[in-house]
């Protein structure tokens, strides 16, 4: 699969010589013309005290004549100062603004080409497994045994396809504000452990120690709160080794309730846990990652928490991994 980093790092390079290039022969030319505007005032200023000098005789009005003439120069140097530092704030702040604009757009082409890469990859895995399963049932006769595990596998695959098919629905009509809610007092402890059984019967081989207080309601959406739980989960399921357990905790306190997903995975530096919120974004390149996911995900957490108001964070856990927090109030 092909790597897109070295590209935008070129791309990246290249706009930023350019962009200081422009800005500094852009300061320079204002500086040059300044610089020349102060002389010509200062030599057109002696060119005429001189010439007062030589047609006046009288020193009392001689005095007066050029103290009009410098005070006129004065004000022109402040005109030109004035004009000058205007002139270069505004070449600084269009400079500033088309410059991340740039990046931003660049920024924004690379994760939507990773997106479109791993989008495909995740695609065509479910449907070539289910297309496998389906050709072998079809083809031999399988013990009992076999044909359930394999329609299980089948299941499970058709599953993740319909997620991803969600996933990308839902952020295009969240991030285009076109969603219709219909919120309603939801038994939030009961959506959480419905989330976890389901998930449970989808990685039987995956240990999910629940610690989930009874009874806990909330205004919202019942679609969105189980992507939120599930996309959480799902996380955790990518990023943890098999062999340990993913924690959840629900509780409440005071007016707050809060939602804790757990894992013990290799964890996520301080720099780029700003940055897994944002659209299309993940860790590494899609060259050299070895998780699956379209960067969809907690995008989607983040959207949907900000929708029940609610804040979505990620700290460290201890000794190792990684704790999502999801605080509603209640």
């Amino acid at each position: 699969m092909k790597n897109f980093t070295p590209k935008i790092n070129r791309r990246l390079a290249a706009v930023t010589i350019v962009y200081w290039a422009l800005l500094t022969y852009m300061i320079a030319a204002l500086l040059w013309w300044f610089i020349a505007l102060v002389k010509q005032n200062d030599t057109l200023t002696a060119v005429q005290l001189q010439q007062i000098s030589g047609t006046v005789q009288n020193s009392a009005t001689l005095q007066p004549t050029a103290q009009q003439l410098i005070q006129k120069q004065q004000r022109k140097r402040v005109q030109y100062i004035a004009e000058g530092l205007t002139f270069l704030a505004l070449i600084v702040v269009g400079a500033v603004y088309v410059y991340r604009a740039t990046r931003r757009q660049i920024r924004a082409s690379v994760q939507q080409q990773n997106f479109m890469m791993a989008v495909t990859h995740e695609l065509k895995t479910p449907i070539a497994v289910t297309q496998l399963n389906l050709e072998t049932l079809q083809k031999r006769k399988l013990e009992p045994a076999q044909q359930e595990k394999m329609i299980a596998s089948t299941l499970q695959e058709a599953n993740r396809l319909n997620m991803l098919c969600n996933n990308i629905l839902l952020a295009s009509q969240l991030d285009s504000k076109a969603y219709k809610e219909s919120r309603i007092e939801i038994n939030f402890s009961d959506l959480v452990e419905g989330c976890i059984d389901t998930f449970k019967r989808h990685y039987p081989a995956r240990v999910v120690a629940e610690q989930i207080e009874a009874s806990l309601y909330l205004d919202g959406e019942t679609l969105l709160l189980q992507m939120l739980v599930n996309n959480l989960l799902e996380n955790a399921h990518k990023y943890a080794p098999q062999e340990t357990d993913i924690k959840v905790v629900l509780a409440q306190a005071g007016n707050f309730v809060t939602l804790e997903v757990i894992d013990s995975g290799k964890g996520i530096p301080d720099t780029e846990k700003a940055k897994i919120f944002e659209k299309f974004y993940r860790i590494g390149s899609e060259a050299t990652r070895n998780t699956k996911g379209t960067g969809l995900g907690l995008f989607l957490c983040k959207k949907i928490a900000q929708n029940h108001n609610a804040n979505i964070s990620v700290t460290d856990n201890k000794p190792q991994g990684s704790k999502f927090v999801v605080t509603f109030n209640s």
